[in-house]
């Protein structure tokens, strides 16, 4: 699941007025982190209980996909809305109330008794993460200023990463000490302590009271949702019938509607189009949806294969490990490369790097051992995941003029998390394999992500041109 690291524009909050120091630094700091890591934790860990959640509430392969996705499907589309409510309501006022939303429905995910009420709750976990996420951003952005403000937000984003890396073998040790159920009940003493340090020492401000996108964001989510739905439910079928056609259709009406309403609204339009007059954004989107979907895709299929072919939820989460390790160590180094290079090269071998990384894996062979059947694989995507990071942030912010800084960059947000969200409906028909054909599908699935990510880095290639070209 792509939530399951922070994405390159998460961390830049950029284009929205200075604001005043705020009376509390370091806790204003500590709250946006904790708010934050609810986001990151949760989404890095459910990967690692798939199975467990699957024996306990016999949830099947499309359960176990909606499982992931009725949480990404709100956070994607409801992102940019939710940065947009705190713009009019109060940035303090929505954080609160986003962790609160938040922590409720992890305690319902918790009490979950079928699949279905799972689900549900899931959903309004993702609600509550749009809501939370963009803020807890919002507010650093406005409350630091200076250098002040770039050391900020590099620490929150330094903690996402920590955060993400530990949740994993956290969640598989709870997973094999106290059960599932345990893995959404941590939620609720880390969401509490953010809300009282946010009450206590967060400034208050004041919304602009500019009207919300509500149709927009009505119409993105249902179109998203629709097509989840069609393709969640091809992908376990393995037909095309008449009710996935319909969903089909009835999914790009609705997107197709979503565009027509924000080209209407202009640029108070929740994504204005006229970012897509600069072909390095247009580019940067394709990269963003091809590289991680292929990423979302493999940290929903490793840990399953792993899990269902002998490793405990606990070996499982440290298998995973090195990934967030070696994204972490490389990036800043590749990101001082960039900044004088230009973000093209990077943007090019970075997801082709990461695509030899999956065809790598297209040979992965659990019971071959760990260090020779899943590290290597694993090892190169995170090295070519590491190069294209923080060149994303660049190019993203560089395709756009300033006023369209803080919309380009949650855009592109949302863009990586949509990616997770189709890649996911997609890995049906490797969930409900078992045995040797859940080797073979895994293996297909693999190819599939390589040609995804080369197709990325062939993208960046072609719409970047020269760093004269592609700098602002």
């Amino acid at each position: 699941m792509t939530a399951a690291l922070p994405t390159p524009c998460d961390s830049a909050v950029l284009g929205r007025p200075e604001g005043q120091l705020p009376p509390h630094p370091r806790w204003t700091l500590v709250a946006t982190i904790l708010a934050s890591s609810l986001a990151f934790i949760d989404g890095s860990v459910v990967n690692v209980a798939l199975p467990a959640i699957d024996r306990s509430l016999d949830a099947g392969a499309a359960g176990l996909q909606w499982t992931v996705n009725a949480y990404l499907l709100p956070l994607s589309a409801l992102l940019l809305l939710g940065g947009a409510a705190g713009d009019q309501m109060g940035q303090r006022r929505m954080l609160i109330a986003g962790i609160l939303v938040f922590l409720a429905a992890s305690l319902a995910c918790a009490v979950a008794p079928t699949i279905e009420v799972l689900l549900a709750a899931r959903a309004l976990q993702g609600v509550g993460a749009a809501m939370l996420m963009p803020n807890s951003l919002g507010i650093l952005g406005n409350s630091f200023r200076g250098e002040s403000k770039g050391r900020a937000i590099g620490t929150w984003a330094a903690v996402g990463a920590i955060a993400s890396a530990v949740g994993p073998p956290l969640g598989g040790w709870l997973i094999e000490v106290a059960g599932w159920r345990a893995i959404f009940y941590l939620n609720l003493p880390v969401g509490a302590a953010a809300i009282f340090v946010a009450w206590r020492y967060v400034a208050n401000d004041k919304g602009s009271g500019k009207p919300l996108d509500w149709v927009g964001a009505a119409l993105v989510t249902l179109g998203l949702g629709l097509l989840t739905w069609s393709l969640t439910l091809w992908s376990n079928d393995g037909i095309v019938g008449g009710t996935v056609l319909f969903g089909l259709i009835a999914g790009v009406a609705m997107l197709a509607a979503f565009i027509f309403v924000e080209r209407a609204r202009g640029d108070a339009a929740m994504m204005p189009l006229s970012l897509f007059a600069s072909k390095a954004f247009a580019g940067l989107t394709f990269l963003t949806f091809a590289l991680y979907g292929a990423l979302g895709g493999l940290l929903v299929l490793l840990p399953y294969l792993l899990i269902t072919s002998g490793y405990s939820p606990l070996e499982a989460g440290l298998a995973l490990l090195p990934f967030p390790l070696v994204i972490g160590l490389a990036s800043r180094w590749i990101g001082q490369i960039a900044a004088g290079a230009g973000p093209r090269w990077p943007l090019t071998l970075g997801p082709i790097v990461a695509g030899a990384g999956f065809l790598l894996l297209h040979r992965v062979d659990p019971a071959a051992g760990y260090v020779v059947g899943v590290l290597p694989g694993l090892f190169v995507i995170a090295l070519g995941m590491a190069g294209a990071v923080a060149p994303l942030t660049t190019a993203v912010l560089s395709a756009v003029d300033d006023q369209h800084m803080g919309t380009a960059s949650g855009f592109n947000s949302a863009i990586a998390r949509t990616g997770g969200l189709i890649a996911t409906a997609l890995v049906g028909v490797v969930l409900s394999q078992s045995g040797d054909a859940l080797l073979s599908a895994f293996r297909t699935a693999a190819v599939a992500g390589g040609v995804l990510a080369g197709a990325a880095g062939f993208a960046a290639w072609a719409t970047l041109g020269d760093p004269e070209q592609s700098g602002r």
